[in-house]
C-alpha cells in the first residue's frame, strides 16, 4: 500500500512539474518578445533670415532646443539615431548622439521605412530626426495608416513615439517644451 501510495504521489508530481514546465515556458516565450521602439522628431528652430537658403543652419533658439532634446534622451535608452543629411537635422540630432555616444546615421527621406531600414531598427530603440513634412509620413508608413498630417512649420516640440512588438502597433504624440 505504501508503494502505490508513492506511485501516485510520484505521478501527481511528475504531472505539476510538466505543468510547471509548460506554463514557464510560455511566460518566458512572452518576455522575450521583441519590441521596436521608434522616436520621431522635426528638426529644432532653424535659421529663417534668408528665404534662399535651402540648407540653413539652426538659430539659437534651435541650438538651445537641440540641447534640450539630448536632455530628454539622456535617460531613454537608444540603439541608433538616424537624420537626413540637412544642417537643421544633424544639428538637432548632434547633441543627443555626443551624449549618447551614438554616430549619426543618414536615412533618405524619399525612400523611408524600407526593407533594410526594418530589419537595421527591428528589435530596437531608435531616434529619427526629420522634417514636419517627412516626419508624419515617417510614422504612417511605420504604422501602415495614414493616420497623422503634416506638420505645422512653426511645430519643433513634437516628438512622436511608435512602439511595435509582435501582436501591435501603437503610437503617441507628446508636446516637449
Amino acid at each position: 500500500m505504501n508503494s502505490l501510495y508513492s506511485l501516485i504521489k510520484l505521478i501527481i508530481m511528475n504531472k505539476y512539474s510538466f505543468l510547471l514546465f509548460f506554463i514557464l515556458t510560455i511566460l518566458s516565450s512572452c518576455s522575450t518578445e521583441e519590441t521596436t521602439v521608434y522616436y520621431l522628431i522635426r528638426h529644432a528652430e532653424k535659421d529663417r533670415t534668408d528665404n534662399t537658403n535651402i540648407n540653413p543652419n539652426l538659430n539659437k533658439i534651435g541650438q538651445d532646443r537641440a540641447i534640450k532634446w539630448a536632455s530628454y534622451f539622456k535617460n531613454v535608452h537608444l540603439d541608433a539615431i538616424y537624420s537626413t543629411t540637412y544642417n537643421r537635422t544633424l544639428q538637432t540630432a548632434a547633441p543627443t548622439a555626443r551624449v549618447k555616444k551614438l554616430q549619426i546615421l543618414n536615412y533618405n527621406p524619399t525612400n523611408m521605412f524600407n526593407k533594410d531600414f526594418k530589419e537595421k531598427t527591428k528589435g530596437k530603440v531608435t531616434l529619427i530626426v526629420g522634417h514636419s513634412n517627412t516626419t508624419p509620413v515617417f510614422v504612417n508608413k511605420i504604422l501602415g495608416d495614414e493616420k497623422y498630417q503634416n506638420m505645422d512649420d512653426n511645430d519643433n516640440s513634437s516628438l512622436y513615439v511608435v512602439k511595435i512588438n509582435k501582436h501591435e502597433k501603437n503610437s503617441l504624440i507628446k508636446k516637449i517644451n
